[in-house]
């Protein structure tokens, strides 16, 4: 597409002889005399550049280049002026123009810099459209309470600088949390750094964290930085903390308390300002009892406590997630659009979904890509989901003989729940009681009066 170029300058033979060049140069040029012609221009028209001169009646160009910025913060615009002094070039810079060009105008500069500005436009945009897109993809979707909950406390959080440790099960979204906290943070414009610490071989995790010199281990071919100092500046995610080692907890404690580390090999101090959030499906506190978890590591973490639902604790949001990943694999894959029948919505949002949202969204990818025609039927969906509708949630054993009272009854059906229960939280005694709304000791006291055990 031909590049649109706005002239403005009070001398006419100026833009003529501009006018010239630029269009055997291939662009679209229009022309203003003086600053209000710009301005007026700019609101009709989208230059993709304005070479703007300084000197001129009425407004000058440094003022015009002020009222552009304060409309158009991305417009590119490159200054021309025959009484040019280092003050007035470094005004400019500051206002925000690209460059600055002297007159008599040189045809080498002038198509030097216009390439150059349209170059970096280019990477601008194209940045946007980059953050756009992951910030898409890395949307929370849902209306329900507890996902407004969270995004208010999102909200109120993200700007301070405060740690924070997000816990919930596998698949529900604790790194769309993290991504959220650091876009809406004052450390947006700087990297979000993740690191897995689950996926990390015990010996290299700390190289990886804090980097290493040339020399200092058997294939350390080279000096490399550290995931802390790439990520200096913005935001360190470190997910599935829990998996960490009791050694490397000690020296992420280290680096919280003194925000300073040495590369593994190495005796140069390193500082950084890096705010961490950590995340971790597991119940840490019961790590700490269990001697795998430091307990003042915990506390330096939990500034700022999040919870992240499980989908079984807001399955209204169940039909917008199918239709956001629906639209999303139909669009991937090139396939037709397809929905979902309102009885196989109904199996879909009975299910717990164990496997939160990253199940939901495996099932939907697997569903567009399956499923030959354009509507999803129960008969479309795993067994376990489409068999929810006529069992239900849980899976009552009927008996012959009624039991005579109420409490026997109630008994029956109470060790059957808490059984499911447990069953869906790998027996993990206060997860389920969480979810259950009953205190742990109780839960123990009824486990023990029921004789429950793992299967």
């Amino acid at each position: 597409m031909m590049k649109h170029i706005l002239i403005v300058d009070d001398e006419e033979s100026i833009r003529q002889s501009l006018e010239g060049i630029l269009k055997d140069e291939g662009f679209k040029t229009t022309f203003a005399a003086n600053g209000e012609q710009c301005l007026q221009i700019i609101n009709v028209e989208d230059p993709d550049l304005i070479l703007l001169d300084i000197w001129m009646p009425g407004i000058d160009g440094l003022e015009t280049l002020k009222r552009i910025k304060q409309t158009r913060p991305h417009q590119l615009v490159v200054m021309m002026s025959g009484h040019g002094t280092i003050e007035t070039a470094i005004k400019a810079t500051r206002l925000g123009a690209f460059d600055f060009i002297e007159k008599p105008l040189s045809l080498e500069k002038v198509l030097l810099s216009i390439e150059n500005a349209l170059k970096i436009g280019q990477l601008v945009a194209e940045n946007n459209a980059l953050k756009e897109k992951l910030a898409r993809d890395y949307q929370m979707i849902g209306e329900s309470q507890a996902i407004k909950k969270l995004k208010e406390q999102i909200k109120v959080a993200a700007p301070s600088s405060g740690w924070v440790l997000i816990t919930g099960e596998n698949g529900t979204g604790k790194e769309l949390v993290a991504r959220a906290i650091h876009q809406q943070s004052g450390r947006s414009d700087k990297p979000f750094v993740e690191v897995n610490c689950a996926a990390i071989p015990e010996e290299l995790i700390e190289s990886e964290l804090f980097g290493h010199e040339k020399g200092s281990f058997t294939g350390a071919t080279a000096a490399r930085r550290g995931k802390f100092d790439q990520a200096n500046g913005g935001t360190l995610f470190l997910d599935e903390i829990g998996d960490m080692s009791l050694k490397t907890q000690a020296k992420i404690l280290r680096i919280l308390q003194e925000h300073k580390f040495e590369r593994v090999g190495g005796n140069r101090t390193i500082e950084v300002d890096v705010r961490v959030i950590a995340a971790t499906n597991k119940v840490l506190t019961e790590e700490i009892k269990n001697g795998n978890f430091r307990e003042d590591l915990y506390f330096r973490l939990n500034v700022l406590p999040f919870v992240v639902p499980s989908l079984r604790h807001r399955k209204e949001d169940i039909p917008l997630l199918c239709n956001h990943f629906l639209h999303f694999f139909c669009s991937k894959e090139s396939r037709e659009n397809k929905t979902i029948s309102a009885e196989a919505q109904q199996c879909m949002q009975a299910y717990d979904w164990p496997g939160n949202v990253r199940e939901l969204k495996n099932l939907i990818e697997r569903l567009v890509i399956m499923t030959p025609g354009t509507e999803i039927k129960p008969s479309d969906l795993p067994q376990d989901i489409s068999n929810i509708a006529t069992t239900g949630h849980l899976s009552v054993t009927l008996v012959e003989d009624l039991p005579d009272s109420y409490k026997e009854a109630k008994e029956i059906f109470e060790e059957q729940f808490l059984i499911e229960k447990l069953k869906k939280n790998s027996w993990n005694i206060s997860r389920t009681a969480e979810e259950i709304g009953l205190e742990r000791s109780n839960l123990h006291r009824k486990i023990k009066y029921y004789q429950i055990n793992p299967d």
